[in-house]
């Protein structure tokens, strides 16, 4: 049961969006750190982080029936019933965004308020099951993580906020379509319209790659307003350059799984270096 309830979460999704929360905070607070807020803030951004997850795992539980990936969820199996999802993924929210509301500041509660509409509304209710657009404005509610731990900081929604918006929000497509490439049998049999399933494969290698490239004024910008230094710049930009010169190669691989599968990889360990150097990088006051 508990195993069951922590996976309805999706643990490895927050982790990773909490390390962007973080970069945000540490980006705004430039090494002056409030101890408390910093832990409200993640505490409040994992609590509504968890809540869109368990309702997307409600939301989805019939399509998860059709995929190999995600048939052995709970839901599926029977092991919860969808009434209890449900009110499980309603307290988690609840708590998340009186965190966030009362022990860190309003702005933050909306931002992660709209995090959560997006996400369980518009992209899992709406876009996912009727556009291909589903992975780009599903995005938004991706980007909100280090949007959410800068204002904790900031109080306000400034070029910071927006830089860190870009870089999560471009990040998005050209990972999960990496992902999706792969699974695009089962997407197709669950009945899920996303890009490769609709518009084939070479239509989606060609629709990451902008995304990719937009990453590097994107990161210019971190540098241009004196939120971070040489090393981020030099570095982050390193890899985005790998990255989009793996996803150029994807138009002549004759294996498009295996590129694909390294292409993801990339994808998570860009992310993962790059808020890691923006936190060690972040220029002081």
């Amino acid at each position: 049961m508990l195993k069951d309830l922590v996976a309805l979460t999706k643990p490895r999704i927050i982790r990773l969006n909490l390390i962007a929360a973080f970069g945000g905070f540490w980006v705004a607070s430039k090494w002056d750190i409030d101890g408390w807020l910093l832990v409200w803030m993640l505490l409040g951004s994992a609590l509504t982080m968890a809540s869109s997850c368990v309702f997307n795992n409600y939301l989805d539980r019939d399509f998860d029936t059709k995929m190999a990936r995600t048939r052995n969820r709970a839901l599926p199996q029977g092991r919860m019933t969808p009434g209890g999802v449900l009110s499980y993924a309603i307290m988690l929210g609840i708590a998340g965004l009186v965190v966030l509301f009362l022990l860190v500041n309003p702005l933050t509660g909306w931002l992660g308020l709209l995090g959560m509409f997006v996400y369980v509304v518009i992209y899992t209710m709406w876009l996912k099951r009727n556009s291909t657009w589903s992975t780009s404005i599903g995005g938004i509610s991706g980007a909100m993580p280090p949007v959410i731990g800068y204002c904790a900081v900031t109080g306000t929604v400034d070029e910071g906020a927006w830089i860190l918006f870009a870089l999560l929000f471009l990040w998005q497509p050209a990972h999960f379509w990496s992902l999706a490439i792969r699974r695009k049998e089962e997407y197709r049999a669950a009945g899920f319209p996303l890009l490769p399933v609709v518009k084939g494969v070479t239509r989606t290698k060609w629709q990451m790659l902008p995304y990719i490239l937009l990453l590097i004024p994107a990161t210019i910008l971190m540098y241009t307003y004196d939120y971070v230094g040489m090393y981020f710049l030099i570095l982050s930009l390193v890899i985005v350059v790998i990255w989009f010169i793996h996803a150029v190669s994807g138009f002549g691989a004759k294996d498009d799984d295996k590129w694909a599968k390294t292409d993801f990889i990339i994808s998570i360990n860009y992310l993962m270096i790059m808020f890691f150097v923006m936190i060690l990088d972040t220029n002081g006051v």
